[in-house]
């Protein structure tokens, strides 16, 4: 074949491929040849809502305080701290010995006493015996009337005096007991403000004790918190040293304070509980079971101040939605608007996600080994 010809064909080839690639495209059955090859931008798990029965929580916050404090002073006063036995945290019985006064000068009175009531006795014992004599020569007519008298009313005044020594030596003995300062109640030392060597007076605050050791946590909560809190319910605590501890509500306050509009819930707490006075907790209240429809808490996205979930229709669209949110208990979290109990939400990773976008749905274990 000529050269020319070879041109003529050559020609006709490239004339060919030309018009075969500016002929329009046609649509496939399903639609535009682009959206039916639109790609999965991540392979994902789904979860829809579950119901589940959740115990009703209440949070709140508040001090710690002593269930009942004990203040322990002397009951006598213008005597001297002789001796201080315990120290700020040590654990005290009923009736223990905590300090002692300086009781020389009682000791002197208490024997002073005791030689006054011996006195009065003897007293006593004569004018008895002085009685019995008159009586004895009355009927012979040897004393008067007025004598015999005069020997009752001195009789009557002995007794009396004995009475009164007695009385006062009785009171010296209460003031040498109490020169001993003991612990009223079981309790922990709180507080020492008795200083070695001080006259005290009567009433002088020596010790403080937290009573029987019970530490009580004293929640500030609102009117409407407080209509669903009763006694005996139970409450978590959060202490700042990251522990927990279980107590349960002993008293609910009656009133509310009328300049923060907030009232007290009494919360006793055990007393081997790492719990101490002074400090300052969050705390949760367990009320009565109720129904929740949850989610885990992977399935929800945080953003602007609120919380989304991605919902993925038929055709494997995903498109964001409001989620309101209630209790939250371990993983899970209540839903209680924004997510229908029957759609299917996006597990995890929803955080890489936008409306409209196409994943791939694959089973739990399916999509744990591709996360592998």
């Amino acid at each position: 074949m000529n050269r020319p010809c070879l041109r003529a064909i050559g020609a006709a080839t490239l004339s060919l491929l030309l018009l075969s690639a500016c002929k329009p495209k046609q649509d496939g059955p399903d639609g535009p040849a682009s959206a039916a090859t639109a790609p999965s931008v991540l392979t994902v798990e789904v979860v829809s809502p579950t119901s589940q029965s959740w115990p009703q929580t209440v949070q709140a916050n508040g001090a710690l305080a002593a269930w009942q404090e004990v203040v322990v002073s002397p009951e006598t006063g213008g005597l001297r701290i002789a001796e201080l036995l315990v120290d700020v945290g040590a654990r005290v019985k009923r009736g223990q010995l905590l300090a002692r006064l300086a009781d020389e000068s009682l000791q002197n009175d208490l024997s002073k006493q005791q030689a006054l009531v011996a006195q009065a006795q003897a007293s006593l014992d004569q004018a008895v015996s002085n009685v019995q004599r008159a009586k004895q020569v009355e009927s012979a007519g040897g004393l008067s009337a007025q004598a015999i008298e005069q020997y009752r009313i001195t009789e009557a005044t002995s007794r009396a005096s004995l009475a009164s020594a007695k009385a006062d030596l009785a009171a010296t003995q209460l003031k040498l007991r109490q020169s001993r300062i003991t612990a009223p109640d079981d309790g922990l030392v709180s507080s020492r403000t008795g200083v070695l060597g001080n006259v005290v007076n009567a009433g002088t605050e020596l010790f403080r004790l937290v009573r029987q050791s019970r530490v009580e946590w004293r929640a500030e909560v609102d009117a409407r918190q407080l209509a669903v809190i009763k006694e005996g319910q139970r409450a978590n605590v959060s202490l700042p040293t990251g522990q927990t501890v279980e107590g349960r509500v002993r008293l609910v306050g009656p009133v509310l304070s009328t300049n923060t509009g907030r009232a007290l819930v009494y919360v006793g707490l055990p007393t081997d509980s790492v719990a101490r006075v002074g400090m300052f907790a969050d705390g949760v209240f367990e009320l009565p079971v109720r129904p929740a429809l949850t989610l885990p808490q992977s399935a929800l996205v945080a953003r602007d101040g609120r919380d989304y979930a991605y919902l993925v229709d038929a055709n494997g669209k995903v498109r964001s939605v409001v989620v309101t949110v209630g209790r939250r208990q371990q993983q899970r979290v209540e839903v209680l608007a924004g997510v229908p109990a029957n759609a299917l939400v996006v597990a995890s990773g929803g955080a890489f996600l936008s409306d409209g976008a196409r994943v791939t749905v694959v089973a739990a274990s399916a999509a744990s080994a591709v996360s592998r």
